[in-house]
């Protein structure tokens, strides 16, 4: 009811506004002076008027001019004014020529002129006063935030664009940043561009900031890095808005602003990959996933669905983590044929069985103990699962024909000093060694810790934070090399689609990140500052711990290949018959529970192993 006591007042207004312009135009048609209008116009005034009213109000409900939404009137709803009003004059002319009355040619240029000026004028008044009265509550309101806008283009303009449109959000855009000089001291939507980047910490406290937006999405993630850096300085909330190919539809820009996550702040560059190689050898083919549940295993489970095999197998020893993603890719893929197994790798004749019911093409085993501490304290584990548990997989593989068997390896197997590392790095001994009596390409993938993984120090630091610290870290000066988990996975798929048997494929994990600094910046994620909220205590090396990883061996060499974040390194070790000989001599140190004995065993098989005291 409300609106449609709106529709019609808007119709009797511009009624009104017709009737003036009518009248205005013959005022200046006759230089402004009523007694030197002619007797034979003047007595057509208000039939024309009459007329006009009629035509015109039809010609705009034509152009739908009562179905906009006023507040916010743009150049869409100028052109249909201009539009709206062009048509009903050049109607009013045609009526004129054919009725013949007697009306002066030139009024209908003037009236059209007026017509746009009182029109459009009311409407884009009612949004300024609008807009103006709205802000006025912003300004003057306690909870209204001042923001400083990174990125002076497209992203930044339409940011602010919609700040302004929308008060409600209590959010005033106030300055913007941005490192072309160019635009220093120009305006974008009213709000200037007073700085570069480097004058972030001086403009916050002048302007006083509250929050910062990054809206810079074709920005590299070291950019993004060094941008949040200067940020950090200040005690901003700082948010983001993340690489986008196309801002398409300019409403949902600011849905898609979010916190600052510490993924943006690696520095990495885009990773590039081929994906119809790593098609290839997937769609259409049998593909089984060991530890299938697992951070990795999951995550290499989802991306897989994606390339259609002809069938996945998610095989894990914990249910729980095997429900979800399978719930997961059934909900996403529903013509995916998937099966989920419970099965441990130790158990050999249960693999076989497992093999021989489904005959995998492709192999990826990712099941393994990988926490450094837990497998210090228990090698017996680590060594049934990461060294028997692979043997076991990888001659199933051999035995049942297929036709790739990929291993997900670490750089703590590259010089270990823990035995989580000897064992992978045995591991991927055993890949090698069987590779050289097997039609299958048994190669492994080689990389270093992935951000959000279980075991992961972003978790912990995240809930070390949430308890209100303190944050451990066993060293000042440790390093780790870090990727998310599914660049990291991507390149795994994509050194499988290289292999051609016996390499160990190495990972570009860029520049390591010393730790220190990753916490410091998850703090102030956080909104906390470090040191001040949140105390950082430094707690020593653990056993077995290294101040800082490797990703190849001396004697490896390295090569690349045709995706510049992979290199492979070629294989040292061949002997299958002498490691298996050791691998049953470790068997029987464990079945005869001489525990002590792994580890001085361990350092036989793998020479530059290095037992932590």
């Amino acid at each position: 009811m409300r609106q449609k006591i709106k529709y019609n007042l808007l119709i009797l207004l511009d009624i009104v506004l017709i009737n003036i312009s009518v009248i205005t135009a013959y005022l200046l048609r006759f230089d402004g002076n009523y007694k030197n209008i002619p007797y034979e116009f003047k007595s057509n005034i208000i039939y024309l008027a009459l007329i006009a009213s009629g035509i015109k109000i039809v010609c705009f409900l034509f152009f739908r001019l009562y179905n906009s939404l006023w507040r916010y009137a743009g150049p869409h709803e100028l052109i249909s004014i201009v539009a709206a009003t062009f048509t009903g004059n050049a109607f009013m002319l045609s009526y004129i020529f054919i009725s013949q009355t007697k009306v002066p040619r030139s009024i209908f240029i003037i009236t059209f002129l007026i017509d746009i000026l009182l029109i459009g004028g009311t409407r884009f008044a009612y949004r300024v006063l609008r807009k103006i009265v709205r802000s006025g509550l912003v300004l003057r309101s306690k909870n209204s935030k001042k923001i400083m806008v990174i990125g002076g283009g497209d992203a930044g303009a339409i940011i602010i664009k919609e700040l302004k449109l929308h008060p409600e959000l209590r959010s005033v855009p106030v300055a913007i940043v941005d490192d072309d000089t160019t635009k220093l001291g120009k305006k974008i939507n009213g709000v200037p561009i007073v700085g570069r980047r480097y004058d972030i910490l001086s403009i916050v406290e002048q302007k006083k900031i509250d929050e910062i937006i990054i809206a810079v999405p074709s920005a590299s993630n070291k950019e993004i890095n060094d941008i949040y850096s200067e940020c950090s300085k200040t005690h901003c909330k700082v948010k983001i808005l993340p690489s986008v190919t196309q801002l398409i539809d300019e409403s949902v820009v600011m849905q898609k602003i979010r916190d600052v996550d510490i993924e943006d702040l690696l520095g990495r560059e885009p990773i590039k990959l081929d994906v119809e190689e790593m098609a290839s050898y997937i769609a259409g083919r049998v593909v089984l996933v060991t530890g299938g549940g697992g951070s990795i295993g999951s995550e290499l489970c989802r991306q897989i669905a994606s390339f259609n095999p002809k069938q996945l197998i998610i095989l894990d020893n914990y249910e729980n983590n095997v429900y979800d993603i399978q719930n997961e890719l059934l909900f996403k893929y529903s013509a995916l044929n998937l099966i989920t197994v419970i099965a441990n790798i130790r158990d050999k004749q249960r693999l076989e069985n497992i093999f021989k019911k489904y005959k995998p093409d492709v192999v990826f085993h990712a099941a393994a103990h990988k926490h450094v501490p837990l497998m210090e304290a228990n090698p017996t584990e680590a060594v049934k699962n990461n060294v028997f548990g692979t043997l076991n997989v990888a001659e199933c593989a051999d035995k049942f024909g297929a036709k790739r068997f990929v291993l997900i390896s670490t750089d703590k197997a590259v010089n270990p000093t823990n035995v989580m590392g000897a064992t992978k790095r045995i591991a991927e001994m055993v890949i090698q060694a069987i590779n050289k009596h097997s039609k299958t390409e048994f190669v492994a993938v080689r990389f270093g810790n992935v951000l959000g993984s279980n075991g992961s120090v972003i978790p912990l630091f995240k809930k070390q934070i949430e308890q209100g610290g303190p944050v451990t870290i066993t060293h000042p000066e440790i390093t780790r090399f870090f990727m998310t988990i599914p660049e990291a996975v991507q390149l795994v798929i994509q050194a499988g689609a290289m292999a051609k048997g016996g390499e160990i494929f190495v990972l570009d994990m860029g520049s390591p990140v010393k730790i220190y600094d990753l916490a410091r910046n998850l703090i102030r994620l956080s909104g906390l500052e470090p040191e001040e909220d949140i105390e950082i205590k430094f707690t020593g090396l653990r056993p077995g711990e290294k101040l800082y990883e490797e990703l190849l061996l001396a004697e490896e060499g390295l090569e690349a290949t045709k995706n510049d974040k992979i290199f492979v390194a070629q294989p040292v070790f061949t002997d299958l018959a002498l490691l298996k000989r050791e691998i049953n001599c470790l068997k029987e140190i464990i079945a005869n529970n001489l525990a002590d004995e792994v580890k001085d065993y361990i350092q036989v098989i793998v020479p530059n192993y290095k037992k932590a005291q």
